[in-house]
């Protein structure tokens, strides 16, 4: 474990970076957002994740590279939803509904940290009406070095009253350094996806993959259907869509390769979104770097977009005194 300054905040808060390191890792993390700012292939030399060299990329861009996403990830449709009877009004931030938590979300605001050898512990109370949310939110987010790979676990405790969680893990993922993942080869196991409305909005029913574009259950390039003549597609510009992952428990998300390299995503949440950067256009990224559409991939463990309000489906509904934990592990494995 080692820690380094990694800039200050709007606040003047000294931000500081953690490094957990092994054979065949190195993970960096930040106390800003709790993001995760690197995850670098020892054998390989390549940084698969986009990013930036200091906290001021984080603060001044709004793509959510890295972040840890919540309270609750993605959109909401019209920023409210009910709970217990009662209707709750976030910000409205995405036309007009919510993403990601706010435009203060859980990836803009500091934690206390709590370091051992093989993990950084991340800690937080979201209070009462944070971005209109309903009720306290113990909120801990811990990074564990795997042996071959990173496990992130967060944990959200209701502390005076129901409320919901539904995070993700943000990170843009390019395996092999090049300008395009449209050569990344991704496997699945997914039979069904949500269709988009106009808005950006996961649509029930859910749509079964076969005969579709978004059939990733035998592996294939990302650039093989990226560009069908699909309206999906076309109106989203690439790959922006959520799939519900077969299964429960932790268990396998997706499997991506290029080059050399290997990732496997696991999770126990219901579903996972994937996005192909489609919309990204950031300069001064790690080392200069201008990122583009189509540059890197998303893997998101999510519940469902709007979740809270659709029936049958996984609610991420926390009652009072209750813990939610929720886990995102990312595995590096070399050819």
């Amino acid at each position: 474990m080692s820690k380094r300054l990694f800039g200050k905040n709007e606040q003047g808060e000294e931000v500081f970076l953690y490094t957990l390191e092994n054979n065949q890792i190195q993970a960096s993390f930040s106390d800003y957002g709790a993001t995760m700012v690197s995850l670098i292939n020892k054998q390989t030399g390549v940084d698969i994740l986009l990013g930036f060299d200091s906290i001021e990329g984080y603060i001044n861009h709004d793509s959510h590279l890295g972040g840890f996403i919540g309270r609750t990830a993605n959109r909401t449709k019209n920023a409210e939803f009910e709970l217990n009877g009662k209707i709750w009004h976030l910000e409205k931030n995405s036309r007009n509904n919510s993403i990601h938590g706010g435009s203060t979300g859980f990836d803009r605001v500091m934690y206390d940290t709590t370091e051992t050898d093989t993990s950084v512990i991340f800690h937080r109370v979201s209070p009462d009406g944070e971005e209109g949310y309903p009720g306290s939110l113990d909120v801990t987010v811990t990074y564990t070095l795997l042996e071959d790979g990173i496990e992130m676990k967060a944990e959200g405790r209701a502390i005076d009253q129901d409320t919901i969680f539904a995070m993700t893990n943000h990170n843009y993922y390019n395996l092999d350094g090049s300008d395009s993942i449209e050569n990344h080869v991704v496997r699945i196991p997914a039979q069904q996806y949500a269709i988009d409305s106009e808005d950006g909005i996961s649509q029930l029913p859910l749509l079964p993959v076969e005969g579709t574009p978004f059939d990733f259950r035998t592996a294939k390039a990302l650039g093989k259907d990226i560009n069908a003549d699909d309206p999906q597609l076309r109106a989203n510009r690439g790959y922006d869509h959520h799939f519900a992952v077969d299964g429960e428990g932790l268990r396998l998300f997706a499997e991506c390769t290029a080059g050399n390299t290997t990732l496997l995503i696991e999770s126990n949440l219901p579903g996972m979104h994937v996005y192909t950067a489609n919309f990204l256009n950031q300069e001064g990224g790690k080392q200069g770097r201008t990122y583009r559409p189509h540059c890197a991939v998303c893997f998101e463990p999510e519940y469902i977009p709007n979740g809270i309000n659709y029936e049958g489906v996984v609610k991420p509904i926390v009652r009072v005194n209750e813990t939610s934990v929720q886990i995102i592990r990312m595995r590096l494995h070399n050819q």
